[in-house]
């Protein structure tokens, strides 16, 4: 059997709440080096979404 996650979340309603206004954002990201792609990732404001990846072009 799996355990149970134990977290604030869980515990505070408010805080779930606020949690689901977030978002996980992946980008691919080009080396200049090498040219192989990486990986950024980042944990957004639904609404600031747009402005994090024009930001980083």
């Amino acid at each position: 059997m799996a355990k149970a996650a134990k977290t604030a979340i869980k515990k505070d309603p408010k805080a779930a709440a606020e949690a689901k206004n977030y978002t996980k954002v992946i980008r691919a990201v080009r080396s200049p080096k090498s040219g192989a792609y990486t990986f950024k990732e980042g944990m957004v404001h639904k609404d600031k979404i747009k402005e994090y990846l024009d930001q980083t072009k």
